[in-house]
């Protein structure tokens, strides 16, 4: 017998439930009441824990908060224990501690191995737990979607790897066909920026700007346009430097401080602090001397030239029409040149790139037409095994003649939409290929098959999908499953051959089933029925196992809704001994 993944739960305030601890079999275990007792309470406990959507109607008027907690055993090296490790949760003892906790005011919070993670982190570790099979689950399996969905996964490896081939093909399909619609319907657009961006780069080669030539140009305009007045401040600067030659009277700064400093000369033997002030204005005659030689030099050197001065001011007119265009400075009129050079190219080789793109689109679509067909081969053979397994699974649930099969069929794509060439149709496809797969059932010789849900009685319908889920759950398995009364609308002998089928399956894993059927709940390794009492004023739901006596009492209750009834004593005896001895 296999170890349980879900040890146990306690309940507290949830709905009718007050305090309540749900201990769970490691075989089949299953769940009873009568109606408004909270076996469904059990199931949403379940659900919580496993981070579902959480609804502040649950929490028990009165109460500040609904709180549910889990022990799950995990194997060290499972993908769940690695997963909740690296949200920082411990395990206990090799188990994972798990809660819920669901206030009044509707906020939800979740705890993991003493650690507070995201609800979205509980969802992720029940994926590889726990399999939910309940009404709902049900309903979804009605729809060609997931009926798909089921049998790619009963399927295997046989269907997930070219389905993965061609998951990735599409995308890129996809990003190609898009990229070949916006160059070819935007052909107009494209052409016009490629002519704007020619005219432009022509347009600022004609000028051939150089780096930093903008600011140079204008320190150079500025020089020009003042240049009789900074040759006149040259000139009598230098003058009272150096002296005017034209009059030898003139005094000059350069004579002065000279004189000064051999004034200071002869007399700096006679004290430190005067030859210190000697060598100071010896530094200042030198720096005199050099300053009126440049300035001398400055002055000859300048030319007021009014052809240059036009001509830098043309030349600066010229960048002027590029930055007006292009960019607040010469810099930045390069950076547009160069990066718009780059997307020039690009346009300009919108021809050759449509004939890279379309030779692609054109693999992809032969690569897809190949994957099609292993994709409808696959999950044909997949559909037989899978349809036989699900006949015979009603051969053991009362509905011996009953057939089950799969239709898998393609669909004509539109007239303009995507198709792939397949037998000579263009066939519509998709993210999951070309196959429409539907779920059929012939419930008797000679009825014609019809989709399940129409060709199936509510009877019919909840074994046909319990089978479904058993053959599913054998191919996709995980430690535990949830059944939550997927034996609504059968009965007796039918009833019978459900239970059995659960006993079964669990001998590989752990059952858990939501019942209100005896027949079923006498396979059970654990019966708990979910008690209700009322004290006058609130009304508390209870857990309880059920052994010995008390099973048999319960099974009475279920069987005729009177316990002490020695009929339905020995009807719930038959019961358990046929279960035990024919499971």
């Amino acid at each position: 017998m296999v170890v349980p993944v879900l040890e146990e739960m306690r309940i507290r305030s949830l709905g009718v439930i007050d305090d309540a601890v749900v201990e769970l079999s490691p075989g089949f275990t299953a769940v009873t009441g009568e109606t408004g007792a909270g076996k469904t309470m059990v199931v949403t406990s379940l659900g919580l824990l496993l981070g579902g959507r959480a609804d502040a109607a649950l929490v028990r008027a009165g109460a500040k908060a609904a709180v549910v907690e889990g022990r799950i055993d995990v194997p060290p090296d499972s993908s769940a224990a690695l997963r909740a490790s690296e949200a920082g949760a411990e395990l206990d003892d090799g188990a994972l501690l798990v809660s819920r906790t669901l206030s009044a005011e509707g906020r939800s919070r979740a705890h993991a191995g003493g650690r507070s993670v995201p609800v979205g982190l509980l969802a992720e570790l029940s994926d590889d737990l726990v399999a939910v099979h309940g009404q709902t689950d049900q309903q979804g399996l009605l729809r060609p979607a997931r009926q798909r969905q089921a049998l790619d996964r009963f399927a295997g490896q046989a269907v997930a790897k070219p389905l993965a081939e061609w998951s990735a093909a599409y995308r890129r399909l996809r990003r190609v066909g898009g990229e070949l619609d916006e160059i070819t319907t935007l052909a107009r657009e494209r052409a016009q920026e490629a002519d704007m961006l020619r005219y432009g780069l022509e347009e600022i080669a004609a000028v051939e700007p150089s780096a930093g030539e903008d600011t140079e140009l204008a320190a150079e305009a500025e020089r020009l346009g003042h240049a009789e007045a900074l040759a006149a401040a040259a000139t009598t600067a230098h003058g009272a430097l150096a002296g005017d030659p034209a009059d030898p009277e003139s005094v000059d700064a350069a004579a002065l401080v000279s004189a000064a400093h051999r004034a200071l000369e002869a007399q700096r033997a006679h004290d430190p602090a005067l030859a210190s002030l000697a060598d100071r204005l010896g530094e200042i005659s030198i720096l005199m001397s050099d300053v009126a030689g440049e300035l001398a030099g400055y002055a000859d050197d300048l030319d007021a030239d009014p052809l240059r001065l036009a001509a830098v001011e043309e030349r600066r007119a010229a960048l002027g029409q590029l930055t007006r265009k292009y960019g607040e400075d010469i810099a930045a009129v390069l950076s547009w040149s160069e990066e718009s050079a780059a997307r020039l190219a690009q346009l300009e080789g919108d021809d050759e790139r449509i004939g890279e793109l379309t030779a692609e689109r054109d693999a992809l679509v032969s690569e897809l037409t190949g994957l099609a067909e292993r994709l409808t081969d696959a999950r044909t053979d997949a559909a037989k095994r899978f349809a036989d397994a699900v006949t015979e699974e009603l051969s053991e649930l009362a509905m011996p003649h009953a057939r089950v099969s799969f239709s898998i069929r393609r669909s004509d794509a539109a007239e303009d939409a995507p198709a792939l060439e397949l037998d000579g149709r263009r066939v519509a496809f998709g993210p999951h290929g070309t196959d429409e797969v539907e779920l059929l059932l012939a419930p008797h010789p000679g009825a014609r098959p019809r989709p399940v849900a129409k060709g199936a009685s509510g009877g019919e319908l909840s074994r046909v999908m319990l089978a479904v889920e058993v053959v599913f759950a054998g191919s996709d398995p995980v430690p535990t499953y949830l059944f939550d009364e997927v034996d609504a609308g059968v009965g007796g002998k039918a009833a019978v051959e459900v239970g059995r089928r659960l006993a079964r399956l669990a001998r590989s894993a752990q059952v858990v089933v939501v019942t209100h059927l005896p027949q079923v709940a006498a396979f059970a390794d654990r019966h708990l029925v979910v008690e209700k009492t009322d004290d006058g004023s609130v009304t508390r739901s209870g857990v309880r196992a059920m052994e010995g006596e008390a099973r048999v009492r319960e099974l009475s209750r279920m069987l005729a809704g009177q316990e002490d009834s020695e009929l339905a004593r020995a009807h719930a005896e038959e019961l358990l001994e046929a279960a035990r001895t024919g499971a």
